[in-house]
């Protein structure tokens, strides 16, 4: 019979870990070694699925630090994900009466009831300009891990 090492983790794992990721300028996107750490399901896309995949062979006490190269983590920026999105289809959208500005991150309802969203980058007379890749896409990263307990 062969039993699984539970203190190493596997895909389907439940890990409590410590995590910082921050670009590469040093400035953190997510730091909980300040507070609590975070415990997660691997394969269930809580992380992006390249972070999961560091994580696989880790075992309970591990600490690394991980270099990904721009969009290895969150793809590639996708130029075709920058769109005009009308005045009425934002506001359709949005709270009457809600105001927006550059910068904010704006969700909208697909036809088939799925959520996406998009930031705003600016606001002109009939329309809005979006940019739907995922923030961090095209970006270099740094990713540290502290594997606390593997279940």
């Amino acid at each position: 019979m062969n039993i699984p090492n539970v203190s190493e983790v596997t895909l389907g794992s439940h890990v409590t870990l410590h995590y910082r990721l921050s670009l590469a300028d040093g400035s953190e996107v997510v730091n909980t070694f300040v507070d609590k750490p975070a415990t997660l399901l691997l394969g269930a896309s809580q992380l992006a699925a390249p972070l999961e995949d560091l994580l696989l062979g880790l075992k309970v006490g591990h600490h690394s630090k991980f270099q990904l190269a721009p969009g290895q983590s969150f793809g590639p920026r996708n130029p075709d994900l920058i769109q005009r999105v009308s005045l009425a289809m934002l506001r359709e959208n949005s709270m009457p009466g809600e105001d927006f500005s550059a910068g904010d991150l704006v969700e909208f309802n697909t036809p088939g009831g799925a959520r996406y969203a998009g930031v705003l980058k600016e606001v002109g007379e009939t329309s809005a300009l979006f940019d739907f890749n995922h923030p961090l896409a095209g970006e270099a990263l740094a990713f540290e891990v502290e594997i606390i307990g593997v279940l």
